[in-house]
């Protein structure tokens, strides 16, 4: 990977990282919004005191932005997480929110006879369903549908819904919820 490339994976990272836009970082390191757009690019090379000055603005060393970017790697083990219970309904969190993740991923168990209700999540997020095995029924907005194994199913996730077993098995289903801002 040519130093170009790096700059610009780091820097776009970096500042993503804390939610800052060009223009904030622009004028905390005191260079032109221009020129970091162009550096996240990877169109621009940056001059030394540039990097100092982003670095500095960041409170990162120097060479945060020269070096290889590391592999993320996350193996998760379902034996380590702790799941929330509510009455025959069971949450398993793998993945959470964070600033370079905008969704959330989960596994739900839903035991014989649950019926879940929920109040919705924020708004501008979505929330994407697909049923691994049993058969559940998913209302939201008035509209009851009907999911087996293997279907998906996606929805405005500030909307009110509710989830029903509709088995003598437990229904397992994975969940994400995506947040588009």
């Amino acid at each position: 990977m040519e130093i170009g490339e790096i700059i610009a994976v780091n820097l776009k990272r970096l500042r993503e990282e804390r939610n800052l836009s060009l223009g904030q970082l622009a004028d905390m390191a005191g260079v032109s919004k221009v020129m970091l757009s162009q550096l996240e690019k990877g169109t621009s090379n940056p001059t030394i005191n540039n990097v100092w000055k982003i670095t500095g603005a960041l409170h990162l060393p120097y060479t945060s932005l020269l070096e290889l970017p590391e592999s993320e790697v996350v193996h998760v083990k379902k034996k380590d997480i702790h799941d929330l219970e509510e009455d025959k309904y069971h949450i398993f969190s793998y993945y959470a929110k964070e600033a370079n993740r905008p969704f959330e991923l989960y596994e739900i168990e839903m035991e014989t006879g649950c019926v879940h209700e929920s109040i919705g999540h924020s708004s501008d997020s979505s929330e994407y369903i697909m049923v691994i095995n049993g058969k559940m029924e998913l209302e939201v907005n008035g509209e009851k549908y009907v999911l087996e194994p293997d279907d998906g199913f996606c929805f405005d996730a500030a909307a009110p819904h509710t989830y029903r077993n509709l088995t003598n098995e437990t229904v397992k289903v994975f969940l994400m919820i995506y947040y588009l801002s």
